[in-house]
């Protein structure tokens, strides 16, 4: 039996291929621990042809990363419809859909990998927070935030990365349990700066009067006062 003669790809064919490579090799092993040569096998050509597309692994590496916190940054695009709680938490779906497939790859972005100290690497990283922050504001209908809006925000994107990469090591936590806890943390996080600042207690009164009894919100709210009685 015969096949037939193996396509030649164009150039931008060919590093998109072997972009998706490395990716799907990060998302199983860390960078470190994956080879060039183990991708040119798996791409089916030659060591030197992967560096006619490609510098280095490093250069490979942050091509694979770029694309990796271009889906990391859409998982926050969310259509600005319903309940904010409802909305987060899908939004937590399918942050922890992409943490869970890519692990050792989300770790590397996160914590740096074989890149640790690349510049490029660096802004990758802050391009996903501010995407995330871009996207809550937009959810909250805030176009100029207040400081303290801001750093609710932030400390709550900055928890949800410490907490998935926490969670990766060992999965000791039910997943979905932790979706739910996260944006529990966002509304906690809001009703104590509220409590401190009256802009925000505006805020997250009008969030809260478009909240069911059911939804994460209303869940917390319930939780809590089951606490205290």
């Amino acid at each position: 039996m015969t096949t037939g003669a193996r396509r030649r790809m164009g150039v931008d064919e060919r590093r998109q291929q072997l972009i998706g490579i490395a990716l799907e090799l990060f998302s199983r092993r860390s960078p470190d621990e994956v080879s060039i040569d183990e991708i040119a096998s798996a791409a089916g050509i030659s060591r030197p042809l992967v560096y006619h597309y490609f510098p280095g692994k490093l250069s490979l590496y942050e091509a694979a990363l770029t694309r990796a916190s271009e889906d990391l940054a859409g998982r926050f695009v969310e259509p600005r419809e319903g309940p904010l709680g409802a909305r987060l938490l899908r939004v937590m779906h399918r942050f922890f859909d992409f943490v869970d497939e890519h692990g050792p790859g989300f770790s590397a972005l996160m914590r740096g990998g074989p890149a640790v100290g690349s510049s490029r690497t660096n802004a990758l990283v802050d391009s996903v927070r501010q995407a995330a922050y871009v996207q809550i504001l937009a959810h909250l209908g805030i176009t100029e935030p207040p400081a303290r809006l801001e750093l609710v925000i932030r400390s709550w994107i900055s928890l949800v990365e410490s907490t998935a990469l926490i969670w990766l090591d060992g999965r000791r936590i039910p997943r979905r349990e932790l979706e739910v806890q996260l944006v529990h943390d966002f509304a906690a996080l809001s009703a104590v700066s509220a409590v401190h600042d009256d802009e925000m207690a505006t805020l997250l009164r009008r969030v809260l009067r478009d909240e069911p009894g059911d939804g994460p919100f209303g869940d917390l709210a319930a939780r809590l006062i089951s606490l205290a009685s």
